[in-house]
């Protein structure tokens, strides 16, 4: 697990002060060890090369994992950011071959795994990983992100330089990237709390999407598909329930015990929930000696204790429980909000629990995030196929109902925000691209008119904002209506709030963070299956449960949901409120000045303080408020 770094300069030197400092900027991901390279094209003398990495040792701790890593043979360079599981079985493959090593790290196999199969290395691997090859031979830079999109790669190209890197707060400090804002990120993160790749929220700055490559030669980019997670040939038919069960079972047995591979100690993140239980469920089943790790409250209604200690007692795990109170958490706001590589209205709590955990000596942990969006965990799963049942019948309600039907919908209903999502549907239900971003949604578009007016009347940027979301739209289509919503919820909320989170909250701490429940093969494989066999009106998660064979307890199995909450609520009103209400008199000032109209954001910090609008609200403009003061010029 590392941080990457790259400067190509066509017809432009690469200072190597520059590369060094962009690389120093990514030291909270790799500790352990540095380095960077430039090179000179063979090819085209004008045409400098600078790659950079930042190591955290998790394979092979020896120096001879050190990178930038080169293969004398082929004369090729790598810097690379993650894991790959499989690198055993690859090497295997390569070493029957011909191919021989100087290292015992997964690098060299992908360094290999590229110089024997091309860019079809790609199919090979299974992990998270974002990785750039300077292919001196083809005089090219070929850049991969993983299928899941777990790892993050951002890019920037102007006519002099093209430069990639793990965090976009990376390529603004080159000083080579202007920091402007680019406006259909800011309505996508208005939309729903997150920026949706490709769009960041720094203008010409993009992240290539998950199961995507890039190959950059001659100045031109070229960004190519190769793997999805719904292929529709691979719906399953053929195979009975049981079937397929056993062979869910098969795959989670292989996949977490794939992902335990390491030279240093690996921990488990224990909530109590239904995924991490069952993490904890299969590592039982290996004899592998389990240390697990739980936040504990001192505050009773936040805390899950009982349910932690319960799983860690039944599977024997070597369990540490890390008290922290509210206070605890209320100090961590502000590095919290430091560390978002992108704005986000999430993570705190995974900054938290990171910074935590590796102060207690852990350096690899396995989470169960993504275990509700491949096994159908979420409301959404119900809700949102009602809610595309309603859009299908009010758009066959005659025109000349839809109008008054909507005002008295709106005039009757009590103000919330789930009514107001609701009087979104009936009276715009054209400008939502589809009701799973209804369900997800923080801003209305009819809130968004008032907030950014400028951006909405400009159909090209709203165009581009909406992209990435009808895109998923249509690849998911053709599924039935559960799947639908689990390959949304995987493309979209899981890839864009919750992954993207997890990487940066993690490595702000050199914290490596592996999610065994969206293997890629195990995800697909999932999908691929009837969407009526993931819901049950007795137990959450069937197939997950059920492939558990009765190992969870029942009050593990049917205790309500509830994620890790904090008391936004009572902060906003209470000791956040001075330092939010200064930074929304400062949205006149600054960069956001010519996008968001003030008096509008200050009405959304009224309505908070009226009950009219949820604490998210008001909140995603303090952070956003935030970021752009700390990384981005007026």
């Amino acid at each position: 697990m590392c941080g990457i770094v790259g400067i190509i300069g066509l017809n432009a030197p690469v200072p190597a002060e520059l590369l060094k400092r962009a690389n120093r900027s990514l030291a909270h991901r790799g500790p352990d060890d540095s380095g960077t390279v430039i090179l000179r094209d063979s090819l085209r003398e004008e045409a400098e090369i600078g790659l950079g990495n930042r190591r955290l040792a998790i394979l092979d701790l020896s120096p001879l994992g050190h990178q930038p890593m080169n293969d004398p043979a082929t004369g090729n360079w790598i810097v690379y950011n993650g894991e790959v599981y499989n690198f055993r079985e690859v090497r295997a493959q390569l070493e029957k071959a011909g191919v021989r090593f100087n290292s015992c790290s997964d690098t060299e196999v992908i360094l290999q795994a590229y110089a024997h199969w091309g860019e079809k290395c790609l199919h090979e691997f299974r992990g998270m990983f974002a990785f750039a090859i300077w292919d001196a031979q083809r005089h090219l830079l070929f850049v991969a992100r993983d299928p899941m999109g777990i790892k993050p790669l951002y890019y920037f190209q102007s006519d002099r330089y093209f430069i990639f890197s793990s965090e976009v707060r990376t390529l603004l400090g080159t000083g080579l990237v202007p920091g402007s804002i680019n406006a259909a990120g800011l309505v996508n993160y208005l939309t729903s709390g997150s920026l949706y790749d490709p769009n960041t929220l720094v203008e010409n700055v993009n992240a290539l999407p998950p199961g995507h490559s890039l190959t950059w030669k001659d100045g031109q980019t070229t960004v190519t598909q190769y793997w999805d997670l719904f292929e529709p040939a691979s719906t399953v038919a053929a195979e009975t329930r049981s079937e397929s069960e056993s062979q869910i079972v098969a795959m989670l047995d292989e996949c977490v015990r794939m992902q335990l591979v390491s030279d240093v100690p690996v921990g488990l993140f224990l909530s109590g929930g239904i995924d991490s239980s069952s993490l904890a469920a299969i590592l039982n089943r290996t004899g592998f000696g389990l240390s697990t790790f739980s936040i504990v409250f001192r505050e009773a209604d936040y805390s899950e204790a009982e349910y932690s200690r319960a799983i860690a007692k039944q599977f024997r795990t070597d369990h540490h429980e890390i008290m922290v109170s509210q206070s605890d958490l209320f100090a961590a706001i502000d590095p919290a909000i430091h560390a978002m590589d992108q704005p986000t209205i999430d993570g705190i709590n995974t900054y938290f629990v990171s910074e935590r955990t590796r102060a207690a000596g852990l350096k690899v942990a396995l989470s169960g995030l993504g275990g509700d969006e491949v096994f159908a965990g979420y409301s959404t799963f119900r809700t949102v196929p009602r809610m595309e049942r309603f859009a299908h019948a009010w758009k066959n309600l005659p025109a000349f109902l839809r109008t008054p039907v909507a005002n008295m919908f709106a005039a009757m209903t009590p103000a919330s925000d789930q009514n107001r999502k609701l009087t979104a549907l009936v009276r715009n239900g054209k400008s939502i691209v589809h009701p799973y971003f209804l369900a997800r949604m923080l801003f209305t578009p009819e809130e968004q008119n008032k907030l950014i007016p400028a951006i909405k009347r400009d159909s090209a940027v709203f165009s581009r904002a909406e992209k990435p979301l009808t895109e998923s739209v249509s690849r998911a289509q053709s599924l039935d209506p559960v799947n639908r919503v689990s390959y949304l919820e995987a493309r979209c909320y899981m890839l864009n709030t919750l992954l993207r989170d997890s990487d940066s909250m993690s490595m702000a701490h050199g914290l490596e963070v592996r999610v065994p429940l969206i293997d890629h093969q195990l995800a697909r494989r999932v999908l691929a299956l009837p969407g009526r066999w993931k819901l049950d009106a007795r137990t959450p998660k069937p197939l997950l449960v059920h492939a558990l064979r009765g190992e969870l307890p029942d009050n593990i199995v049917h205790r309500p949901k509830r994620g890790f909450t904090l008391p936004f609520e009572h902060w906003l009103r209470g000791a956040l409120r001075p330092v939010v209400e200064d930074s929304f008199r400062k949205i006149g000032d600054g960069v956001l000045s010519s996008l968001i109209s003030e008096p509008a954001a200050r009405g959304v910090w009224q309505d908070f303080l009226a009950g009219r609008t949820s604490w998210s609200r008001p909140w995603s403009l303090y952070v956003l408020q935030r970021w752009c003061e700390q990384h981005l010029s007026s």
